[in-house]
């Protein structure tokens, strides 16, 4: 049962259950990100119910002005919500009343008057090259089982080596690699082909080689030491004991390696529009913050090494 089901009437769930829909099977969201999408428009219709006394109908729609929303999110502001979680919040109430006006339910300017909130700008950490390697080399030498240790190294390797999120990597299939490609399903359920380099594909190889589990194409590549679906827990655990045994910084964390993978690669001159084909970015814009990181190592290096700068 969803926030918005005591706050609205029956047309007005209705219309929800069909934008959900939409988001789910049209826009193919993340499950987590749906989940969080409709939260957001639930608590909103709580709000409302409460802000204008009653049950919320398509003529209580018709009526809502910027202000109503922007009292909703000062009241979020208040329970201490972040500006990315706020601008979430924005973008989600959004999506609902366009999918309204789309369907010729409902047309709405209180949108038009609000601006989405500002949110800091946050470059990623990106460990450097011989850290990253260090990550994957001494994997080896915490733990006491060989195929742990040659699995651990093999998702850690495709982190670093392929650039994908832990939950790609995890999801993966004995099905989705082939010689020299693998098949990898991202946020959204969007699928993309990413190269297998020789590193990666010999630790994948040496983990299958140890690993006391017979796997089917269709099943689970990585594996836990009972044989279920490995978590992804166990992952940040092993990074958590790199970090101690390596002096890596906090920062040092299984999304860092994919980090490191796209700066090191732009670093090194790739082509910024292949470089959001491998990460799987929907957008060019989520792959150009790492522009700016290069930039800044950039920075940091000509004041170290410069002349004038000693």
């Amino acid at each position: 049962m969803t926030d918005s089901a005591f706050a609205t009437d029956a047309f007005v769930q209705a219309q929800i259950a069909g934008w959900m829909r939409e988001l789910g099977s049209v826009k193919r969201l993340a499950p987590k990100t749906l989940e969080a999408y409709g939260r957001d428009l639930g608590q909103f219709m709580s709000f409302l119910a409460g802000h204008m006394g009653g049950s919320i109908s398509l003529q209580s729609l018709r009526e809502l002005r910027a202000a109503d929303i922007r009292a909703f999110m000062a009241q979020r502001r208040e329970e201490s919500l972040s500006s990315r979680s706020l601008a979430r919040v924005l973008s989600a109430l959004k999506s609902f009343f366009a999918f309204l006006e789309r369907e010729g339910v409902l047309a709405t300017e209180a949108f038009n008057a609000l601006r989405t909130p500002k949110i800091p700008r946050s470059l990623p950490k990106a460990l450097s090259v011989v850290e990253a390697r260090q990550a994957i080399v001494a994997t080896d030498e915490l733990e006491d089982k060989p195929w742990v240790a040659a699995r651990d190294m093999a998702v850690i390797s495709l982190c670093y080596g392929a650039g994908l999120r832990i939950g790609e990597a995890l999801a993966l299939t004995k099905g989705d690699l082939e010689a020299e490609v693998m098949r990898v399903t991202g946020k959204g359920g969007r699928v993309r082909m990413v190269p297998l380099i020789a590193p990666v594909r010999q630790a994948i190889e040496q983990y299958l080689q140890l690993s006391p589990y017979k796997l089917w194409p269709e099943d689970p590549l990585f594996r836990g030491e009972k044989g279920g679906v490995l978590s992804p827990r166990l992952i940040q655990k092993r990074m958590v004991q790199l970090r101690s045994a390596l002096g890596l910084p906090p920062s040092a964390t299984p999304h860092a390696l994919r980090h490191s993978f796209a700066t090191h690669l732009l670093a090194k001159g790739g082509d910024l529009r292949a470089i959001q084909e491998l990460l799987g970015h929907a957008s060019l814009s989520t792959t150009q913050i790492y522009t700016a990181v290069d930039s800044e190592r950039l920075l940091e290096s000509y004041i170290m090494a410069h002349p004038r700068n000693m």
